[in-house]
């Protein structure tokens, strides 16, 4: 038996302030998403933001359905917009912020699984990384320099 090691490096800001002004401005959009997400089952809103190669911002937020498994999450929202809108253009970096109407949200909240695995798919298919920064409603922001820092383990093509 061998043993294999998997680290990640992340890095940790300790509020919006800290972060380089082009990464706060695309943050206040995921924030603006966020605040327009429809949830009204679990209350938990979501917002992301894209910034991609050609300068387009696009956003995206979780919509809910009474039938749970129809609903969308927002970084999946705004990956295929943008995916189905500019199919060539390079995803740079994505920013998330979620809050609740239950408790507050004060640590960073990263993507669900299905989330990172269609994030792997764009960055894999583009070849190139993408930033991502997340957060609660107000507090630490967590950046990734890429997906593979979230899902080390990625299911992708080459295993079909």
């Amino acid at each position: 038996m061998k043993e294999i090691k998997i680290e990640s490096k992340l890095y940790v800001f300790d509020s919006l302030s800290e972060l380089p002004n082009e990464v706060r401005s695309l943050m206040e959009k995921a924030v603006e998403a966020r605040d327009k997400a429809y949830a009204p089952y679990s209350k938990f809103n979501v917002g992301a933001a894209l910034i991609l190669d050609n300068d387009e911002v696009i956003t995206g937020n979780n919509q809910e359905n009474a039938s749970y498994p129809s609903g969308l999450c927002a970084e999946r929202t705004a990956i295929y917009y943008a995916g189905s809108q500019f199919p060539d253009a390079k995803v740079l970096r994505m920013a998330i912020s979620a809050t609740s109407k239950n408790k507050p949200t004060v640590d960073p909240i990263p993507p669900c699984g299905a989330c990172r695995q269609a994030i792997a798919e764009y960055e894999i298919k583009q070849e190139t990384p993408i930033e991502i920064y997340f957060m609660g409603e107000i507090g630490k922001i967590v950046k990734s320099n890429s997906l593979s820092n979230l899902l080390p383990l990625v299911f992708d093509k080459n295993l079909l």
